[in-house]
């Protein structure tokens, strides 16, 4: 008869903490990355005994590291896991630990760290802007003032149609294209890309290149200095395509002895584009052009830094331009369940856990890093209910085999006296 109380006894200790675990689970339905667990009972059976079983032992709780639902994100560090695999991230210790949770904020040195101030691990971009992702990983780190030196104009292009309709000598022959240029130290100076027709062949146009005479030590304020050794021409074909047989090379186009001290510029002007189609046209409408690109730009900024889909870390200058300076690194671990729940969203290794295999997102098993993204808790509040439900009925029906077997207890010792 004492067995019946044991085996009812652990049945209540077993119930109990099963509903612990629910809770816990109901707990954290807005923990960011949060994964709930699953309750695996176990029975106890003694070979020695000739009872049907001994009870039940403890329950054993298993992480259930399923996707959670993807949300989008005001703030622009954080970053959600879609597949597997885990952020990397190091404690105050300089223990590793894992996590799913992406809310990433910078502190005052200028490293990204998790909401409860672990750094997350990754690459970051060396001087020269490259990163090395086959390397060790460590803490992320921008400074938080970082200013963008000027970049000097290498290589320009613009796309212009010229009228197929005009008159050599009148001003329809005559059509002019801005150019904004950078130097050395930032400075902008505008260019001017004059096309003249000739007078023997309309198919034909001249051009020269020229910039301001201020600009230059040895120019005069108020004219325009040409930059050409000697001015060029261009040539359309009958369906008002540039022509290739002058070739395809860029014009190139320098600028010697700047009255502000920088460099002297050494520039290309594309009059192909990438797919070898011409950027200017001779078509009959009015010459005009639509657009135009340089790959200079002046000292910017920092406004803002972002993660990308990808997990690169992206700067973003004044300037409108934009740098990778860093990369953030994923862990894929074979056997997830064997990590434990240290707090904070995190997890640590245990002695069961294989090898964390540490690199690039979407590569070797591991999922994919969405920028602007939070991966919300997993857990299902029908799925937890009804659990609830099953575990206080399987608690309330041990209870009545102890209420049961005193009953029981009680009328043996009555027979007895």
């Amino acid at each position: 008869m004492s067995s019946v109380f044991s085996i009812a006894l652990s049945s209540l200790q077993a119930e109990s903490a099963a509903i612990s675990t629910t809770g816990n689970n109901l707990a954290n339905m807005n923990t960011a990355g949060f994964k709930s667990s699953a309750v695996d009972f176990k029975d106890l059976f003694s070979q020695y005994s000739g009872d049907a079983g001994l009870g039940v032992s403890m329950p054993v709780n298993e992480q259930q590291f399923i996707q959670g639902g993807v949300q989008s994100s005001a703030s622009p560090l954080a970053a959600a896991i879609q597949g597997n695999g885990f952020f990397v991230v190091t404690n105050t210790a300089g223990e590793p630990l894992f996590t799913r949770d992406g809310n990433f904020q910078q502190n005052a040195n200028g490293v990204l760290q998790t909401e409860t101030g672990e750094d997350v691990q990754g690459w970051t971009a060396a001087a020269n802007g490259t990163i090395s992702t086959s390397g060790a990983t460590g803490p992320i780190t921008w400074p938080s003032g970082l200013t963008l030196p000027p970049q000097a104009t290498q290589n320009f292009s613009f796309t212009a149609n010229l009228n197929a309709q005009a008159s050599a000598g009148t001003s329809t022959g005559t059509f002019s294209e801005p150019m904004q240029v950078v130097d050395s130290l930032g400075t902008t100076h505008n260019l001017t890309v004059t096309f003249t027709q000739s007078a023997t062949s309309p198919s034909t146009w001249n051009y020269d290149v020229t910039i301001p005479g201020g600009d230059l030590t040895s120019g005069t304020a108020g004219t325009q200095q040409s930059l050409l050794s000697t001015p060029g021409s261009v040539t359309f074909t009958q369906n008002g395509t540039l022509s290739t047989a002058g070739g395809t090379a860029p014009v190139a186009v320098n600028v010697t002895g700047l009255a502000d001290g920088a460099a002297n510029m050494t520039m290309n002007w594309s009059l192909f584009g990438s797919n070898g189609n011409g950027l200017l046209t001779q078509y009959a409408q009015v010459s005009a052009g639509s657009s135009s690109k340089q790959d200079g730009s002046p000292t910017a900024e920092l406004s803002s830094v972002s993660i990308e889909t990808g997990g690169q870390v992206v700067a973003s200058y004044s300037s409108g331009v934009q740098k990778v300076v860093a990369q953030l690194a994923l862990a894929a671990i074979q056997n997830p369940s064997s990590l434990q729940n240290v707090g904070n969203n995190n997890l640590a290794p245990s002695g069961a856990t294989a090898t964390p295999a540490i690199g690039v997102p979407s590569t070797g098993g591991r999922g994919q890093i969405l920028g602007g993204s939070i991966e919300s808790s997993n857990v299902d509040m029908a799925t937890q209910f009804t659990n609830l439900i099953v575990y206080q009925s399987a608690y309330q029906a041990s209870s009545r085999v102890i209420s049961t077997a005193n009953t029981m207890s009680q009328d043996l010792m009555q027979l007895i006296h």
